[in-house]
């Protein structure tokens, strides 16, 4: 179920749970994991794209092994808020991963997220080898951290208003 907005997914996943975030890359596909209470995203993983078959299946073990409830996929609009052809091939690997899981899909603006995770790796004075295997990871944990706080926000907002 691809949900609206990250409202439609709060209300899509039980209580407690992890929620897995994710960086689409062409080559790649970083993925982060939060704690069950969903207040920090992890950096966990990045898998090699070979096709989607194969990428989805190896995703699919991974959150089902985690035992995730939901899924935020990381939205690459350009600068300027509009949407490009890398937004339209994240819209598609949602739709079709949709086909294969129950668990519920929502999108977050992932502008910057990979400049913020370099910027991370520099400061950690990590090699440009290390760098280089971990940045799609680390870059999904910013994607899935700003949609983590964001639930909090609209949480609390409910619970004021």
């Amino acid at each position: 179920m691809i949900c609206a907005d990250l409202d439609a997914l709060a209300a899509a996943l039980p209580r407690s749970g992890a929620v897995a975030g994710l960086d689409l890359g062409e080559k790649t596909i970083g993925v982060a994991i939060s704690d069950l209470r969903r207040s920090v995203a992890t950096p966990s993983t990045v898998i090699r794209r070979v096709k989607f078959t194969l990428d989805a299946a190896e995703l699919l073990a991974l959150v089902t092994a985690r035992e995730v409830a939901g899924l935020i996929l990381g939205l690459p609009l350009n600068m300027d808020g509009s949407e490009g052809p890398r937004v339209q091939s994240t819209r598609a690997f949602a739709r079709n991963l949709e086909k294969l899981t129950p668990l519920p899909i929502a999108f977050w603006d992932e502008r910057l997220s990979t400049v913020a995770a370099e910027r991370a790796l520099l400061e950690a004075d990590t090699s440009r080898k290390r760098r280089k295997e971990v940045i799609d990871a680390v870059a999904a944990g910013y994607i899935l951290q700003g949609a983590l706080d964001r639930m909090v926000q609209m949480a609390r907002a409910r619970d004021d208003g």
